[in-house]
């Protein structure tokens, strides 16, 4: 049997390996006209009677697959921990059975504006829903990893644009997060160094070949002075996402006086998210440096 199709075979059976908590998760888009039954939200709440800062994690996974362990569960434990409300959102991607046979040819399937249109739909969730899960409305966030960081903060400039509204749904509540934490993020379709695998799993089979579709989504040429704040961390040794991709939203933020820290570990590579055994002891570092780093925004109750 070939790689190929072991590949093909894992992929037909992930839908019976799901987490437990990918299964019970709150479904997001139930009550509404979009069938997307499989998105959910899984809220990891934390100790404590006071409202709470809330950060919505978006694991990454090249907009083909999700890594729910290092960069979901692991960074939803870890935050609650201190006394952060965390959320894992499980938005649509690609698939790996698409990726694999170019199948979205000839059916769609997922791609944009389906993912950003999952998180906007899950941070109105989290502000409408503040009272009852504790959190403080005015401080709600997103944390994303890799592909996982492009759609995060992609939520953080494209907040004007009501993709809900492109829905049937009209939001009542801000769709800007108050705060967005990009690690190793995937940024430009269109340089050099740009994630190939992440832009043709986002933009379509076709889609990833328009010139227009491609400078709309590369996000070093969106940044505007309304941006919330960022927290940017990579690694220059990072062998999946060039680390360049950093570099070149640093630089957008820094021309547009967007608030924001860039950490450049030497050392680290990719998809540590917050593992303890991923990474280096160098990169690993960067958990503590967004607490304090939330500190400084807010005052963070422990």
């Amino acid at each position: 049997m070939s790689y190929r199709q072991i590949l093909i075979i894992l992929t037909l059976l992930l839908p019976c390996t799901l987490p437990i908590e990918a299964q019970n998760g709150i479904r997001i888009w139930e009550g509404t006209n979009v069938d997307a039954s499989d998105v959910t939200l899984t809220e990891y709440p934390p100790k404590g009677e006071n409202k709470h800062i809330a950060v919505i994690i978006c694991p990454g996974g090249s907009y083909c697959w999700r890594d729910m362990k290092s960069e979901g569960k692991d960074v939803a434990l870890w935050l609650s921990k201190h006394g952060i409300t965390a959320f894992v959102i499980r938005y649509r991607v690609q698939g790996i059975f698409q990726f694999i046979t170019h199948s979205r040819l000839i059916i769609k399937g997922n791609q944009h504006p389906d993912m950003i249109s999952d998180l906007q739909r899950a941070i109105q969730y989290v502000r409408d829903n503040a009272q009852t899960y504790n959190v403080d409305a005015d401080k709600i966030g997103v944390i994303g990893f890799s592909a996982g960081g492009h759609l995060a903060m992609s939520a953080g400039e494209m907040f004007s644009t009501d993709f809900l509204g492109m829905l049937g749904i009209e939001p009542t509540s801000s769709l800007r997060p108050d705060f967005v934490g990009l690690l190793y993020p995937v940024v430009t379709f269109t340089e050099k160094c740009t994630h190939g695998r992440s832009r043709r799993a986002l933009l379509g089979e076709l889609g990833q070949y328009n010139r227009t579709l491609r400078d709309s989504l590369s996000l070093e040429k969106h940044v505007a002075a309304d941006c919330p704040p960022v927290f940017l961390v990579n690694c220059k040794d990072d062998p999946t996402v060039d680390y360049h991709n950093s570099e070149l939203l640093d630089s957008a933020l820094t021309a547009h006086g967007v608030r924001h820290k860039y950490i450049q570990y030497q050392t680290g590579g990719h998809g540590f998210g917050a593992s303890s055994r991923k990474g280096t002891e160098e990169c690993r570092q960067w958990k503590d440096e967004f607490l304090k780093w939330l500190d400084e925004l807010f005052t963070v109750v422990r």
